[in-house]
């Protein structure tokens, strides 16, 4: 753990320019690069034909997909390279080794593992039969030997590109300023924004999106972010598992959800459902921990 003390923290913040600047402001330097940089990286998805046709030009397809070469580099440029670089100018090797350390912590009791893989497929099913009819049907052979690669294919993409830095490095400095609560709101909205610029592509199903589409979608990142963030809390900072909440979403929806229930909107009912299972569920955990959200005000780097 990164130790603190009132005349190391008054020396970093004391620095001259922008290292300075960063140290006395990490929290706002981190979201200004997170946001900054990767929207300046995707305007060529926005532009080309794949979002709002300015461009006469369409990325590549790998995987039946464009996202890989026309999303991922932005948000790789994002949140991680954001917070390597603020804990690296603000808290120099210690800050750093103390911020990769909560990625390997694995070694957390099997049941969560268990918990997150199996349950958050079942959550989501249940709350997906009405929006299908009530018809459900056995997924394929081929999305079973699927799911579990695909798992981990999420984990080395979406999930290690964003949660090194939203609950990596901006989580642990939340919490202690704003408690568990507001914080975890304050995350929410921003890593919902985040993502706003996606609305213009085909992400999203651009141009058919209607501006309630991504005012839904930041609620159910705010909802979604109360239960990521008390797995992280119950497991002492094991990122490892926040990435697999995260990311056992997506897997979800791109894999097996449309392969289970034919008769959902693809376009529209997943962010319907995620608002419903993950506020649900969050509703529960601050009415059960109230509010504290299995922070315990350990110490963490506050500045």
């Amino acid at each position: 753990m990164v130790i603190h003390t009132p005349a190391n923290d008054e020396q970093r913040r004391a620095r001259p320019g922008i290292r300075g600047l960063i140290a006395r402001n990490p929290l706002v330097s981190f979201f200004t690069l997170a946001f900054g940089l990767s929207w300046v990286a995707w305007i060529p998805y926005v532009l080309s034909e794949q979002g709002m046709g300015l461009v006469g030009f369409r990325f590549p397809e790998v995987l039946g997909s464009p996202q890989l070469l026309a999303l991922l580099p932005g948000a790789y440029l994002g949140p991680i390279a954001a917070a390597f670089l603020v804990t690296a100018l603000s808290d120099g090797r210690d800050g750093v080794r103390h911020w990769v350390g909560r990625l390997f912590r694995w070694n957390v009791n099997w049941r969560w593992y268990v918990s997150l893989i199996v349950g958050v497929p079942l959550l989501l099913s249940a709350v997906s039969l009405p929006f299908s009819g009530w018809q459900v049907q056995a997924p394929p052979m081929w999305v079973l030997a699927a799911y579990l690669p695909a798992l981990v294919f999420q984990l080395l993409t979406t999930g290690l590109a964003e949660e090194p830095g939203w609950r990596d490095f901006a989580l642990p400095r939340i919490q202690p300023r704003f408690g568990p609560l507001l914080g975890t709101v304050i995350l929410g909205v921003l890593w919902g924004a985040w993502h706003l610029p996606l609305f213009l592509t085909d992400w999203a199903g651009y141009p058919h999106v209607h501006w309630t589409q991504p005012v839904e979608f930041v609620l159910a990142a705010v909802v979604f972010s109360f239960v990521i963030t008390w797995v992280f809390n119950r497991t002492g900072e094991s990122l490892p598992l926040a990435m697999i909440l995260h990311v056992g979403v997506n897997n979800f929806f791109s894999v097996a959800w449309t392969e289970m229930f034919p008769g959902v909107d693809p376009s529209q009912d997943s962010t319907h459902i995620q608002l419903i299972a993950w506020g649900t569920v969050g509703l529960v955990l601050i009415v059960a921990t109230r509010g504290k959200l299995g922070y315990r005000g350990e110490t963490t780097p506050t500045s």
